[in-house]
This record gives C-alpha cells, sequence and structure tokens, in this order.
C-alpha cells in the first residue's frame, strides 16, 4: 500500500509474489484500515494517514488483535485525563460507572435472546436465569464481584446460542484457541469491534487506557474492552447468526483442527465486507431525531462518557430499541 498523490494505492499481491491489479481508494471514503495479513509500507504512507486522521489496526495469523498505528492525538485535554483519572481512581465513581456498562450489556444480550425467543425458539431458560443475575448488579460491592455477575450472565447468554442457530454449535465460549466454528467466528469479531471502538476512543477526548470496568494494564486499550462489552451483542453476536445462518459463511471457511478452529481467508473476507456494511447501516436515533450508523453510535457513547465525567450529564448507556 502506497500513497498516490491524494488517494491510496493498493496493489494485491500473491504467495508467489505476483502483483495485481492496483486498486485506487480515495481517502476520504477510509475511516480505518484492518490488517489480516502482511502489509508492505513506507513512513510517507503513515505520515499520510496520519494527516488525514485514519488508524492502522493489526491482526496475526490467529485472529488476535497485536497492535495499532494511530495518529496524533489531536483532542486530546488534560482536563478530561484529570477527570477520567480520578472517576478511576474513586471507588464510588467507578463503580457507578462500571454497573452502568454492565446493564447496558446484559440488556443487549436480553434484546438479542427475546428476538430469537419472539420467533420460535424457546429461549426462556436463558433470559429468566439472566434477568434473575442482573437484579445483583446494583449490589455487587466490588469490581471483582460485578465482574463474576457479568461472567454468570455471559454464560447464560451464550447457552441459548446453540437454539439461536440452525447449522453450528457453540457447546460453550472457548477461545486461545476457539474450539469450533462459532467461536472463531465470535473471536474474530470481538476483535473487529475491540479495534473500531479503538478507533472511536481515538477521535474523542478519552483517554483509552484508563477504564472503569476492565482494570487497566500494560499493553492493552482497556477503555474500548469497557466500550466493547456494550456493543458486541448488537455488532457482532447478530452479524454472526445472519451469516451463519443464512449460509453465508460455510463450514468450508474454517480450519478446523484437532482442539482448534480458525477462519479462512475466505471468511475473514465475507465478515469483513458485511462488518462494514453493517457499520455504514443506520437507524432513526430516537434521542437525536436523525438517522445516524451503526459506526457513529459507538463514538456517541464515548461523548456520553465525557460528559459524564465532567459531571455535565449523568451517563446511562447505550440500549437497544429494535
Amino acid at each position: 500500500m502506497s500513497r498516490k498523490d491524494n488517494t491510496l494505492k493498493f496493489t494485491p499481491v500473491d504467495e508467489d509474489g505476483e502483483a495485481g491489479t492496483p486498486k485506487y481508494l480515495p481517502v476520504e471514503t477510509v475511516k480505518a484500515l484492518y490488517c489480516f495479513g502482511s502489509l508492505d509500507a513506507n513512513s510517507a504512507l503513515y505520515n499520510f494517514l496520519g494527516k488525514q486522521g485514519i488508524g492502522v489496526h493489526f491482526f496475526d495469523y490467529y485472529e488476535h488483535y497485536t497492535g495499532s498505528f494511530a495518529p496524533k492525538e489531536y483532542l486530546q485535554a488534560g482536563k478530561v485525563h484529570i477527570a477520567q483519572a480520578m472517576h478511576y481512581t474513586r471507588h464510588g465513581p467507578r463503580m457507578a460507572l462500571a454497573r452502568e456498562l454492565i446493564e447496558g450489556a446484559s440488556f443487549n444480550m436480553l434484546k438479542n435472546l427475546r428476538y430469537y425467543d419472539n420467533r420460535g425458539k424457546d429461549l426462556s431458560f436463558a433470559i429468566e436465569r439472566i434477568e434473575a443475575l442482573r437484579a445483583g448488579i446494583p449490589e455487587a460491592p466490588s469490581i471483582q464481584e460485578l465482574m463474576g455477575v457479568e461472567g454468570n450472565i455471559r454464560q447464560a447468554y451464550y447457552q441459548g446460542f446453540d437454539l439461536i442457530l440452525d447449522h453450528f454449535r457453540m457447546n460453550g465460549r472457548s477461545k486461545r484457541p476457539p474450539a469450533n466454528e462459532v467461536n472463531a467466528l465470535m473471536s474474530f469479531g470481538n476483535m473487529v469491534c475491540y479495534a473500531h471502538c479503538l478507533d472511536m476512543l481515538y477521535h474523542t477526548q478519552l483517554n483509552p487506557t484508563v477504564s472503569f470496568l476492565h482494570e487497566p494494564g500494560t499493553r492493552r486499550f482497556s477503555l474500548a474492552l469497557d466500550l466493547a462489552e456494550i456493543f458486541k451483542p448488537i455488532l457482532v453476536d447478530r452479524l454472526l447468526f445472519r451469516l451463519l445462518n443464512a449460509k453465508m459463511i460455510k463450514a468450508k471457511d474454517f480450519d478446523a483442527k484437532v482442539n482448534s478452529c480458525l477462519l479462512k481467508e475466505s471468511g475473514r473476507k465475507i465478515f469483513a465486507r458485511a462488518w462494514d456494511e453493517k457499520l455504514k447501516e443506520t437507524i432513526q436515533h430516537r434521542k437525536l431525531k436523525k438517522k445516524v450508523s451503526y459506526g457513529h453510535l459507538v463514538k456517541l457513547e464515548c461523548y456520553k462518557l465525557s460528559k459524564h465525567i465532567l459531571d455535565i450529564e449523568p451517563y446511562s448507556p447505550f440500549k437497544a430499541w429494535w
């Protein structure tokens, strides 16, 4: 990939090193780049991408997120950083935000289950279990216990997948490595969702390393993990159900081995295309009274977090209404 005047020039190269027909990408249409294979580029390209505010996210062969090239933090503000750090260090404010994040994530999981329950899939056992567990969110006294509640909610949620899916079975959540096709597709989708949340954070005044639910740590942007909890059910899981049930991704698109399963390049391309279409799809926003894209919903969530930590407006997590 290289810069060609004010556009991006992408030249595909096969395994034998033979170059294909170049493709030109108008830079105005590019929000971010996701690299799932080898990419040859020079510093001139990254300088150009940085000036245009375009991030590049890298994933290894095993579909793990490995890092990002991020544009200069042109929106960073010391006042926001201080307020964000104070919300993390103070138990009460941090717990309040952590509870809201789990509240939003579990609500969106229930929304998915109820959608399929209303269409002939008997998911009442999972719905009732999650509703009972959600009652413990306000009472959890610590982040550790709150994460335990969240883990139990997700376990109940995943138990419903085998009824929702027509052609595949999940058999519980497994990762590093994923044990089957459903887990492989979910791991891949979750990493892409995490990268998108990180990309949206870079376009706000929030610091992506200071989080409230997940513990900040070395070599990870934990606030992106916080945001991804809310949006994985809406962006990743709904897409997973559609791609597998409609047979858009099939068994041949996975590399299944004895104790692991990974998406082949064909499966990654199908998911990436569907993901891009999903982010561009718009809905009528109830509060804003206008159409917004699914991708922009994440940035709106960042703005809501900023307003909360600056004591402008209390944070209320995104909850799907459709």
